[in-house]
């Protein structure tokens, strides 16, 4: 383990070593005489870097406290907004782009255009065989996870997003159904200007993308509409994909409309996501991956794993109030349709969805000290009309019919399973913060939550008996927090908290013996956190956030394929496990580089966990790495830039006996292009990039406790990307 995490380590500084190196031979004009004229670009360059710095942090506000727009210096909670300007010309090609350098997140790519990557914040998470588990996701502070805590981003349109901010830890004593945290994806601001677009190309390891985004603002500040603005986003990719049997195409829409009536700001976003093709290339034994990660799961082949998407949702937004008081509402609606052919069932889906939350808060002055105070209720409920039909791809048109594939040559056999699947959930908080003197801020919140899971069976015959059912899972999430601002841009913190997560309704009705209906045996995990930690700035230019946190879990939701079955996933609980963790973050500006470092340390094991005779006790979780390194460093001159990114991760346990690992790796990325002078209204930037520059092969992701020895997901290979912005005005 040491000589991996240390040869990762060896690795990234070599890398960020390299980066220093080209960039200075790069700009050669840095040693020259100083003149005048050039002694005034310095002073000038020197003024903005400064100015960059102290945007870093007196700048920034965040409402992810559910609060009005404040300083995160305030926050008793480790907060992190991801660096997306100082890597520039990201492909945007998976969310895995736009998180890196956040300390605690783990972002799996499973170069799988069928599968979402597996976000884990703190190792929540990990535990995903689809989907985001464990952790809250929202756009503009409207919910993408689902009630029962699941959350699919195929349809999130990265193009669009503008920043993500992201709170570590217990965050369920504010938004519910979560363990890991929150991660909010926020939109980009319609340009200032009436009409502006922004295009963007890339090509690269077999898929091609195109994007237009036109934006535009009016700033009337006169009668009862004042101001407004808007924004939509076309974007299509296609292509075979970097390994075999993975053809994607998709394309997606997104608009937002923006307007201030009456001194109430209104918001109206639309979305539309339609995936006719994603194939499902899976997992690979040790073997396979050594030999070449572009392989296949050839049953996936054979049995044509793959899915269709169609989706669309329609939010609208409230906002009124400033400084410290304020007042939000908002209400969405939504559908998704799925067609999921996989190696052990067909699954069809059709899904309808609704919510809404209503929150507010105020401050007064009229107390010998200043209090906040707030709360707010959120609903949300999930219809899915679910069908699962016998696979029957590998039959012949010719094949003589059975009761399992009664009509050969069609790809969907006889009905397996009919229900219709129901989830709603709703929850309140109240949240209190007292100002006390010397900047000291200390703050409590309490939520109630009750998520309802009904199923109702529609395959009901004489020997197939009815296994409709319902369970109603709750819990009280409460939440301690302090935070002292002991320099202006300096400040400790600390917290207490609790968190609730349910299974989702995949889970409880994926039963490991096939039957219909909700597993009764499944028990929600609950979880306790302390944390502490230092976040600021240091010495005028360094961003630092460093925290320290210990989680108790209780009956943890553990994955496993079903024997017999492949690709079929189950769920059992664990009885406890210990989770405790070192995350730290450092980046800096000059007036030529962008660098940042985030190191992420941590130790978690089952404290008591027993299936049958086989006793776990003491064994580390699976899928989540001891040591997770991720760095950036990004230089800029005269309109040319060059960045490095990447990660290197410590090995990785596969399964709950950790007799599996998946070995260390180091992989970084490179990119370098040049934006152009405008000309006209128009703006040029081309990028040239180089993925895994090292081309290693690696293991990016593994599927736990998994059947058949496939337990890992190929990393990509090394790949070529171009990409070409344009801009017009």
């Amino acid at each position: 383990m040491r000589r991996i995490v240390r040869r990762a380590q060896l690795v990234a500084l070599q890398g960020l070593a390299c980066t220093f190196t080209l960039t200075l031979l790069a700009a050669p004009a840095v040693a020259q005489a100083r003149t005048p004229e050039r002694t005034r670009a310095d002073s000038a360059a020197a003024d903005s870097v400064r100015q960059r710095r102290a945007q870093q942090l007196q700048g920034v506000r965040v409402t992810l406290t559910r609060d009005a727009a404040r300083s995160p210096l305030e926050l008793p909670f480790a907060w992190s907004r991801a660096t997306i300007d100082d890597r520039p010309a990201l492909r945007r090609s998976g969310v895995g782009d736009l998180l890196l350098g956040v300390p605690g997140v783990q972002v799996q790519d499973r170069a799988n255009p069928s599968q979402d990557p597996r976000i884990a914040i703190r190792g929540f998470g990990a535990r995903s065989a689809f989907g985001v588990r464990g952790v809250r996701v929202l756009r503009d502070g409207v919910p993408l996870t689902l009630p029962d805590g699941q959350t699919p981003l195929d349809w999130l349109d990265l193009e669009s997003v503008g920043r993500v901010d992201v709170i570590r830890g217990t965050a369920a004593a504010l938004y519910g159904n979560a363990a890991g945290g929150v991660i909010d994806f926020r939109s980009r601001a319609p340009s200032e200007r009436p009409f502006a677009v922004d295009a963007r190309l890339w090509d690269g390891g077999g898929l091609q993308r195109g994007s237009v985004l036109a934006s535009g603002s009016r700033r009337d500040t006169t009668g009862l509409v004042q101001g407004g603005g808007w924004l939509g986003s076309l974007t299509r990719t296609a292509g075979d994909g970097p390994r075999q049997w993975s053809r994607f195409d998709a394309s997606s829409a997104f608009a937002r409309a923006l307007a201030t009536v009456g001194g109430t700001r209104f918001e109206v976003q639309g979305t539309r996501y339609d995936t006719p093709r994603a194939e499902n290339t899976g997992a690979l034994t040790a073997a396979e991956l050594a030999r070449d990660p572009r392989l296949p799961d050839s049953l996936n082949i054979t049995r044509r794993s793959r899915k269709a998407v169609e989706q669309s949702q329609l939010s609208l937004l409230a906002a009124r109030g400033d400084g410290a008081n304020t007042l939000n509402a908002s209400l969405f609606v939504g559908t998704r349709t799925l067609d999921n052919p996989l190696p052990f069932a067909i699954v069809a889906i059709d899904r309808r969805v609704a919510g809404g939350s209503l929150h507010g808060a105020f401050r007064t002055t009229r107390l010998p000290w200043p209090v906040r105070l707030g709360g707010g209720v959120d609903a949300q409920r999930q219809v899915d009309d679910r069908l699962n039909f016998e696979n029957c791809a590998t039959l012949a048109a010719t094949a003589p019919a059975t009761a399992l594939c009664p009509a050969p040559g069609n790809e969907r056999g006889a009905i397996r399973l009919n229900q219709q699947e129901r989830v709603g959930g709703l929850g309140g908080y109240v949240r209190a913060e007292v100002e006390a003197p010397h900047r000291l801020f200390a703050s409590a919140a309490l939520r109630y939550d009750r998520v309802n899971f009904a199923v109702r069976d529609r395959f009901v015959t004489s020997s197939n008996l009815n296994d409709s059912g319902e369970r109603v899972l709750s819990a009280v999430s409460p939440m301690l927090g302090v935070s002292w601002r002991a320099r202006p841009l300096l400040s400790v913190y600390a917290n207490l908290g609790t968190a609730f997560e349910t299974p989702t309704i995949t889970e409880l009705t994926n039963q490991d013996n096939g039957a219909a209906g909700l597993n009764a045996l499944l028990d929600p995990q609950r979880t306790r956190t302390a944390e502490v930690g230092v976040q600021g700035m240091l010495w005028s230019r360094l961003r630092a956030d460093v925290a320290l946190f210990r989680a108790s879990v209780r009956d943890e939701l553990v994955p496993f394929d079903v024997p017999n079955q492949p690709g079929r996933r189950a769920f059992r609980n664990a009885g406890r496990t210990a989770r405790q963790g070192i995350e730290t973050n450092l980046n800096t500006t000059t007036s030529v580089f962008d660098i940042g470092v985030a190191h992420t340390w941590s130790r978690f094991a089952f404290t008591t966990y027993r299936v049958g005779t086989a006793n776990y006790d003491g064994k580390v979780i699976p899928g989540i790495p001891a040591h997770l390194l991720q760095a950036y460093i990004t230089a800029r001159h005269a309109g040319w830039f060059a960045t490095i990114d990447g990660a290197a991760s410590s090995r990785v346990s596969a399964n709950d006996a950790s007799t599996v690992f998946a070995a260390g790796y180091a992989a970084w990325n490179v990119r370098a292009g040049y934006t152009a002078p405008r000309v006209g209204h128009v703006r040029l930037e081309p990028t040239v990039g180089i993925e895994n520059m090292f081309d290693r092969r690696y293991a990016g992701s593994v599927v736990i406790n998994a059947t058949r020895s496939r337990y890992f997901e190929p990393g990509l290979p090394r790949r070529l990307t171009f990409v070409m912005r344009i801009q017009a005005e």
